[in-house]
């Protein structure tokens, strides 16, 4: 039994659009608050039956204090409006919400309803278990019983018990749509809805007041009293919190965000002092007095790099003990460590690592306890009271530890010997650790058990919270987070793979090596040091200085070790999911058959058996039929061939595809014709495969007949079936020529029956295979020659009928005399019907009047496709030519033969909602600004026409059909059509909605094809192929005698789909999706005449099922401002924009971070059950758009032990091609969102959401915080907060790579440096944020280690890679500068361990993180060889000097972040660079991340090559320092090499100029950073004014270490005589004393004497030069000075100067006012001058050299270069004009 066959609504000719309503009567999707429309939703049974059920409210109380009668149509939202004070406009939102809901539900019902017109209550009881799912839990986390009263589990229920549910769900919706910025908080959501359900409950069930002895009324009655009442008071404490923050640079301890005020719900307390009515002078509200508010609650975000250790303690621990115990083992120095092991006394030893994990312990509480102290209050007592408990049993630990482990040795020494009594004393230390470790046991227990850990976490029982306290907080989320146990197995298999190559990597390579250089420098006595030592006699500084680094790549590298693993699991995973199997065209002509089947098999729905769930069987014949289409097995294709209907609804299908990329202008008219697929007509017994199958398949055929001419008909027949095209060429090619002779040949004549009898002897024989038998098969050539000319004769513009006759008659003699074998008189030509009858034996006259040719133009467009079958000698394999349809059509034809579930009917699918946020972005490209040239001369439409070359030819050639001929007639009839063309190669929101509005225009289609009949698709096809000869004729070179007028557009001609179904009502598409796009402003750039509002009108008039969803501003008195949510559409009957809904809003939306409070205030104009999130910058594709529905239907998969509730989707980077940087992003992008998220949804278990375009679970979002998070600067990173809380709140993330979306990124330098940036300040907030913590300690130890390292711990570890390069430096250069490295640095240390570390540090700086992914997907998607060719490819155009400035991006914005602070959302612009960015403006983005660093290093490395012995040694000094030089360069010279003409001479000593400029510039009040250097100068020390006493510190301690260049040259210096004395440093600092007097009186006399009285001023410059040169003089004469001493001197005093700088600026509020001021800022502009300097002089140099800039042009466009993009002239502007 299938699915239910119901009486549905006639089907006869109806309008596409209902009558007009009236004026006033507008509506969203269906119109159910009204009857007079006639709209076809409406007709649909569960819309009615949904609509019904809310109309129950003739019986119910009457609310007090409002005019409400259950009359005129009033339903129970209606009532609960009246009884609360709920909004009108919100109550019609939420009842079209609802009524959605409930009848898309009721539509999914297997089995359906037996009484579709009415309303089932599972689907209503599901519906309000799952929304109400989160207030459940709530309610038992806090031991409260819930609400929810009156309802029934029985099947069968009452119409009271109905409505209950009823009123509870739409109660809840009320809530939430009416909620605003409290949307954000769903556990105060919760108690909201706790205390009005009782209250309704109370009026429903007419208790009594006890206060009154009335019956109950509601708290709050009256109009809009829900807003005023309950929203404003919670809305005005955010504000308030907010406004406290100072736009987020207080410290985050000392303001509430919304995490805070949500967690106050988690505690019962809310209840006792809250109440309900809420009391406002609740500490809670903002209204209390800042004394005495509530402070933080459940975590307090404190700023400090400690926040990586105590989030992820269980790593570090493990980590410093292993680190603790290889040491150990090492120091024996056996070969092997086991055979230390056997040892007794390291096996003591190794029981030191109990003390350490003691102390670790100890560290553990004590920053729990310093940074969470303010969380203790008298409620929370107990708190306080562990961090107490925690800080003495710590100690008392290491105290027992200490004293036992003291006992042993004791013992050991006593005895001389390992006596019983010192094996005693191990074992009782031994049991001691035991009972240390129970915890940890009883954790990995439960780890192996996980089911089990889950119901104790989930429990609310408060015996077992008992159990628990010890160890962690109880806290609503991060319980019972556990996966299944084969999950368990796989990642902890992953991980345990990892450790183990981590561990004996850094056993073997790192630390073993190092242990004899150690105890030889340990070893070594009396070393002459050349600086004072403090440390002298034992080396310790040198042993420390030496084993740092190693020590620091030992801790970062298991991101190395992670990196390659994941690689390599992502593409086994990838394999098993058959990804890249179909890598392009070339693959897809070989299995295109089977592809016809797999779009049957997976895109057309499948008939539904009446269970709940499919069957093994089921699932078992899937996977069959899946292996059948994926590699053949029993011809599927012949299947369809044998069934019209299917092939039909492929070639509609394929042919929408095709037409699609022709309206994006991918492909041209002519690739048009030869991919589609036409219906069939003319008789042709085989599927029409596109011509581009078939070409050259006829030659090869006859060929093939040629060679095997003696051979029989039947393994003719079957060499020529080995390759289905050629069988298909074949019949195709004969059966079109058999119909198009006897077509042209007049009816009724004798040359028509001759003809005929021809061809059914042909037949015959064909049938009874003696065709090789009875004919000369080399004939055929010459026969295939007359056919090939009769074809180029037709198609010809002039027709010739005497070459036309003369073509059959000698057709008719190939085929009548020379064909056969048998050589036949006339007389039996003619009794056989082969000749005339009558006199005339000669056939010299035939045809001559027998030829008609036809006018219809249909006939022509196929004797085309014949004639093409028939002459085509090209295999055409770059068809199409354009490199984006190939991707898209080989991507989308793998995907088909990847898993993924059955679609489903578009009526029982799930409905979905796309949203896109959008704030002031381009939406359509102006004229103006397409047209306008940039300083380059070159304008933005004719960078588009260079790099879209094939796509520009194809509009024009569009645009020729539509009578327009060149560029200045589309500007003035076109203008429209050229401005989409460029702005759907931008980043801009038209290419968005073009994108998104594929899913509409694919439910259309799908849906009429599940709905129609096979009679009507089988009747219809001939239809189809009259209507595309109608669209495609015009302009495909057919000749003009035939040409018909050109439909206006070809976009807007209907499908083949459409047309096949012409008159059907398609009533589910809009049902299923729509389309909101929330553009914040739209209200005031509308009341402001912005040609973007305009833009915005023109895509919701060309879209029937957008939505836009603003934030209005309605000024209603001198200070009073009124906010809305409106939901506005564009009306196709009153052809105008209608406002559907305005809700108003406590006050401003913008409270927190900007683009999650835009999608809240849209969040509620959305439907369905899913919600696609999709940025400004996304695209989407029609044939990704057509698995949809197949996407969906994962929801009801469960994915180990939980269904999903987000689908991670796959992207592809659109932005790649415009140059070599953009490459190097995208494919860096690439590898991120298709193997990196891969590993991460399986089987690690961590992906979280990294942005768009992943699809949620609608309903379990909107109840549980929403999409994102939005509190001010903790949330920068806003969407991944989304994952972090899915995961924390028991919800599953998968990832899907069957479908995908596009995604554009950033293709200059400046705008992917701002980019990352932002990135890198998010993951900096995301280390202290509370989420981070709770994933580190909630999820078991290898979901832990997944999570840290794929997030915050990449750049936590690219920040060590760079310690490792500053630590490494500066401890060579102090060993070096010290004199130890002489002596004691031999070749002993030039060893493993040394090597191990630099490899490991170069090949992070190199990019392996990001590249190895990328070449292992790359390899897996298109080849090993092309992914090696595009790695090296990538490396000549200086790839690694990318990924190498990129490091240093993350590194400083990271650390900088966690140290001060000061991250913000960084504008990127999204546009096209192609033009050149000025020095200044690159040092002004660069000077302190890359510039400031890289010359810092420098300085290090030229000042150690100066002073090592070890740069005699090539071999040895090369090695070392190359990857630190190869660093330098790359942050120094990258932000020009990737400047588009960065090394112009002419701009270069332009840029000179203006740098100077810049430089001298001393501001304004109102001056610019790009236009001072001091304004410049103080907008960067913004982060140190923000940052508290600790990053204040912390910043003074690392200024410190430029102090020891001055520390360690000064005693290099030859006046010094070796004098190692601290005194000889003392003495220096007068010289900088003296350094910055001299600069002093400078400056004074400068502005003093400068400008009026100019010769003192000279004087004085000239006394103070003769001055010093004197001093020099007189130092060389009589002391030791050497002239070399100068040149160290400014190594040694330069660096101390900018230490003393940058420390005064870190104390900038205590220095500001002093005198010192403005010297210190005069320095600080020559210290920029000289840095500036240093940068520009290897770029000035290499600007003068010739042929450096077409390098560096080549290497930045090599790409472009490839498709012929001429960006040499486009840089020169050398336009033709």
């Amino acid at each position: 039994m299938y699915i239910r066959q119901r009486l549905r609504p006639t089907r006869g000719r109806v309008p596409l659009y209902a009558p007009p309503p009236p004026p006033d009567e507008v509506y969203n999707i269906i119109p159910i608050h009204t009857n007079v429309i006639d709209h076809p939703s409406l007709r649909i049974p569960e819309v009615r039956a949904a609509s019904v059920a809310l109309l129950i409210v003739d019986d119910l109380r009457r609310p007090p204090f409002s005019d409400w009668s259950p009359g005129a149509g009033a339903d129970l939202l209606d009532w609960l409006a009246a009884l609360f004070g709920f909004q009108a406009d919100n109550v019609g939102n939420q009842r079209e919400h609802l009524v959605l809901h409930l009848a898309n539900a009721q539509m999914r019902l297997n089995p359906p309803p037996r009484n579709a017109d009415a309303l089932d209550p599972d689907v209503v009881r599901s519906f309000r278990k799952k929304l109400l799912r989160n207030y459940t839990l709530w309610c038992s986390y806090l031991g409260m019983r819930h609400k929810l009263l009156g309802l029934s589990t029985a099947f069968r229920v009452d119409v009271p018990t109905l409505r209950r549910e009823l009123l509870y769900v739409a109660l809840y919706l009320l809530i939430w749509g009416e909620s605003a910025n409290l949307r954000f908080m769903p556990e105060c959501i919760c108690y909201v809805f706790h205390h009005m359900a009782d209250e309704l409950n109370s009026f429903l069930e007419e208790r009594i007041d006890r206060r009154t002895g009335r019956p109950n009324l509601p708290s709050f009655p009256g109009k809009n009293a829900f807003l005023k009442s309950v929203v404003m008071p919670i809305y005005r404490t955010i504000q308030t919190e907010v406004e406290g923050s100072r736009n987020g640079s207080a410290p985050h301890s000392a303001w509430r965000n919304y995490d805070d005020l949500n967690e106050y719900f988690w505690s019962r307390r809310c209840f006792k002092t809250l109440k309900w009515p809420m009391d406002l002078s609740c500490n809670y509200f903002a209204t209390a007095s800042k004394s005495k508010t509530v402070g933080k609650t459940g975590f307090v975000e404190q700023r400090s790099f400690w926040n990586v250790f105590r989030s992820f303690d269980r790593l570090w621990v493990l980590l410093i003990l292993l680190l603790q115990a290889m040491v150990i083992i090492a120091w024996e120095e056996t070969e092997y460590p086991w055979q230390a092991l056997e040892r007794r006394d390291v096996q003591v030893k190794l029981l030191t690592v109990f003390i350490t994990w003691s102390g670790l312990r100890l560290l553990q509480s004590v920053l729990d306890a310093g940074m969470q102290y303010s969380l203790v209050s008298r409620e929370t007592f107990f708190l306080g009271l562990r961090m107490v408990l925690k800080s003495l049993v710590a100690v008392t630990w290491i105290v027992e530890f200490s004293v036992f482990y003291a006992r042993i040795w004791s013992q050991k020494n006593a005895d001389g010997i390992w006596s019983r009594e010192a094996d005693r004393r191990i074992v009782v230390y031994l049991k001691t650790a035991l009972v240390y470790v129970i915890p940890e046991l009883l954790a990995l227990a439960l780890f192996t058990l996980p089911w089990i850990r889950i119901v104790i976490e989930e429990s609310n029982w408060r015996i077992l919270y008992l159990f628990t306290w010890w160890f962690h907080t109880r806290i609503f989320v991060g319980r019972g987070r556990r996966e299944g146990l084969v999950n368990n197995i796989k990642y902890t298999l992953f991980w345990v793979l990892v450790l183990v190559s981590k561990i004996s990597f850094s056993y073997l390579l790192q630390i073993k090596p190092l242990v004899a250089p150690t105890k030889s420098l340990l070893d070594l006595r009396g070393t002459p040091y050349k600086w004072p030592e403090f440390f002298g006699g034992t080396n310790r500084m040198a042993v420390i200085l030496l084993w740092t680094p190693v020590i620091l790549i030992y801790l970062m590298d298991l991101q190395i070790w992670y990196s390659i693993f994941s690689s390599l699991v992502g593409a086994t995973i990838g394999l098993y999911s058959h990804l890249g199997e179909i890598r392009n065209i070339k693959q897809l002509r070989l299995r295109f058959q089977f592809f016809a089947g797999a779009i049957q098999f997976n895109l057309m729905p499948e008939k539904q058996i009446l269970t709940a769930e499919a069957t093994w069987f089921k699932k078992l014949h899937d996977a069959i039929q899946r292996l059948k289409l994926r590699y053949g097995i029993g011809q599927p294709y012949k299947m369809i061939e044998s069934n019209s209907v299917d092939a039909t609804r492929f070639a509609l299908i394929w042919n929408e595809i095709i037409t699609v990329l022709r309206e994006e202008d991918l492909i041209s008219d002519g690739e048009f014709e030869l991919l589609e697929l036409p219906p069939n007509c003319w008789n042709i017994r085989v599927i029409r495969w596109p011509c581009a199958l078939l070409c050259n398949e006829l030659l090869l055929a006859l060929s093939q007949a040629s060679g095997l001419a003696e051979n029989s008909d039947r393994y003719l027949w079957f060499k020529i079936c080995k390759n289905e095209n050629r069988r298909c060429a074949v019949i195709e090619a004969y059966d079109s020529i058999k119909y198009l002779i006897i077509t042209i040949i007049k009816d009724y004549t004798e040359e028509k029956s001759i003809v005929m009898k021809l061809f059914d002897c042909i037949d015959m024989h064909i049938q009874n295979g003696e065709i090789t038998k009875l004919h000369k098969v080399t004939i055929l050539t010459d026969i295939h020659a007359k056919l090939s000319l009769l074809l180029q004769l037709l198609l010809s513009q002039t027709k010739d009928m005497s070459q036309i006759v003369n073509v059959l008659q000698a057709l008719y003699q190939l085929s009548v005399r020379e064909f056969p074998k048998e050589k036949k008189s006339n007389t039996d030509l003619q009794q056989e019907g082969l000749a005339p009858q009558g006199q005339a034996t000669d056939a010299g006259s035939l045809f001559e009047n027998a030829v008609e040719l036809p006018e219809d133009p249909d006939f022509y467009r196929h004797l085309r496709r014949v004639n093409t079958i028939l002459t085509s000698r090209d295999s055409m394999h770059n068809v199409p030519v354009n490199l984006e349809a190939r991707r898209r059509i080989a991507f989308f034809s793998n995907s088909l033969f990847m898993n993924m579930p059955r679609a489903p009917n578009v009526e029982k699918m799930m409905a979905f909602t796309v949203l896109t946020p959008y704030y002031k972005e381009d939406v359509l490209y102006a004229e103006g600004g397409l047209r306008k040239e940039n300083k380059d001369g070159i304008s933005t439409l004719f960078y588009l026409q260079k790099v879209y070359e094939d796509e520009w030819a194809n509009f024009l050639e569009r645009m020729r059909r539509e009578g327009v001929s060149n560029v200045e007639d589309i500007w003035n009839l076109k203008a429209t059509e050229l401005r989409l063309w460029a702005s759907y190669r931008g980043q801009t929101l038209s290419r968005t909605v073009r994108g998104m509005m594929y899913y509409y225009r694919a439910l259309e289609m799908l849906s009429d094809l599940d709905s129609a009949p096979e009679t009507d698709i089988s009747t219809g096809r001939q239809k189809i192929a009259s209507h595309h000869s109608l669209r495609s004729n015009a302009s495909l070179n057919g000749p003009p005698s035939v040409h018909m007028p050109a439909s206006p557009t070809l976009d807007r001609a209907p499908s083949g789909v459409s047309l096949l179904l012409t008159g059907r009502e398609n009533k589910y598409a809009l049902m299923k999706f729509t389309y909101v796009v929330t553009c914040q402003v739209y209200g005031l750039q509308k009341a402001n005449k912005d040609q973007r509002a305009n833009d915005i009108l023109y895509l919701m008039k060309k879209n029937e099922a957008l939505r836009v969803a603003y934030v209005d501003e309605v000024h209603s008195g001198r200070d009073e401002v009124e906010f809305y949510s409106v939901l506005v559409k564009y009306d196709q009957q009153l052809q105008r924009e209608v406002e559907i809904y305005r809700i108003q809003l406590p006050g401003p939306v913008m409270l927190g971070e900007g683009k999650p409070e835009n999608q809240n205030h849209a969040i509620i104009f959305t439907r369905g059950d899913a919600l696609q999130t999709i940025d400004m910058n996304q695209d989407n594709y029609f044939e990704e758009a057509l698995k949809m529905r197949n996407l969906l239907e994962e929801f009801k998969t469960y994915y180990g032990i939980r269904r999903p509730t987000i689908l991670g989707v796959r992207e592809n980077v659109f932005s790649g091609s415009v140059s070599s940087l953009a490459w190097f992003m995208s494919s860096q992008e690439m590898s991120f969102v298709t193997l990196g998220q891969r590993v991460l949804a399986n089987p690690l278990k961590v992906r979280m959401h990294y942005g768009h375009p992943d699809v949620f679970d609608r309903f379990w979002f909107l109840t549980r915080g929403g999409i994102s998070k939005a509190s001010k600067v903790i949330n920068i990173s806003e969407d991944i907060f989304a994952g972090f809380n899915c995961t924390l709140r028991g919800g599953n993330v998968t990832h899907h790579e069957y479908i995908q979306v596009g995604k554009g990124r950033d293709v200059g330098l400046n705008q992917i440096s701002k980019f990352e940036a932002k990135v890198a300040s998010g993951n900096g907030e995301q280390v202290l944020s509370r989420d981070m913590y709770r994933l580190g300690h909630r999820l078991d130890f290898f979901r832990m280690l997944s999570v840290f390292y794929t997030t915050v711990g990449f750049y936590f570890n690219s920040l060590i890679v760079v310690l490792t390069i500053y630590t490494f430096l500066w401890g060579r250069l102090c060993l070096a500068l010290s004199g130890i490295e002489g002596r004691a640095i031999n070749d002993s240390v030039n060893n493993e361990a040394l090597g191990a570390i630099l490899n490991q540090q170069f090949a992070v700086q190199l990019g392996l993180l990001t590249a190895l992914p990328m070449i292992v997907e790359n390899s897996l998607e298109h080849g090993f060889l092309p992914a090696v060719w595009d790695f090296i490819t990538m490396q000549l155009q200086l790839a690694s000097f990318f990924y190498t400035f990129s490091l240093g991006t993350r590194v400083h914005y990271f650390g900088r972040t966690i140290l001060h602070g000061g991250a913000k959302y960084q504008a990127t612009g999204r546009g096209f660079v192609v033009e050149y960015k000025s020095f200044a403006e690159n040092y002004r983005l660069y000077a302190r991340s890359h510039l400031v660093k890289a010359i810092e290093l420098g300085a290090i490395l030229v000042l150690y090559a100066s002073q090592t012995p070890m740069a005699k040694d090539a071999f040895f000094y090369i090695p070392m320092t190359i990857s630190s030089w190869f660093l330098v360069v790359s942050w120094i010279m990258s932000p020009f090499i990737f400047n588009p003409s960065g090394f112009d001479w002419l701009k270069t000593v332009i840029d000179y100029n203006d740098f100077m400029k810049w430089i001298w510039n001393d501001g304004g009040m109102f001056t610019k950073a790009d236009q001072s250097w001091e304004t410049w100068w103080y907008e960067e020390q913004d982060h140190l004014r923000m940052t508290g006493r600790w990053g204040k510190l912390w910043e003074i301690i690392l200024d410190l270490r430029f102090f020891l260049f001055q520390y360690g040259v000064v005693y290099q210096l030859g006046i010094t005589r070796g004098n190692t004395s601290v005194v000889i440093y003392l003495l220096s600092w007068i010289y900088m004393g003296v350094a910055i007097a001299i600069y002093v009186i400078m400056a004074y006399a400068r502005d003093k004497y400068a400008a009026k009285e100019h010769k003192y001023y000279r004087l004085i410059q000239l006394i103070v030069i003769v001055v010093v040169l004197l001093v020099i003089v007189v130092s060389l004469g009589c002391t030791h000075f050497e002239f070399l001493d100068l040149v160290k001197g400014l190594l040694a005093f330069v660096p101390t100067g900018w230490g003393l700088i940058s420390i005064v600026r870190v104390l900038r509020p205590f220095s500001q006012s002093t005198v010192a001021w403005g010297t210190v800022v005069s320095l600080a502009r020559l210290y920029d001058m000289l840095f500036g300097i240093i940068v520009m002089a290897p770029v000035a140099l290499l600007s003068w050299l010739p042929g450096i800039q077409e390098m560096q042009i080549r290497i930045l466009f090599n790409e472009a270069f490839r498709r012929g993009l001429q960006i040499s002239r486009i840089l020169r502007g050398r336009k033709s004009r």
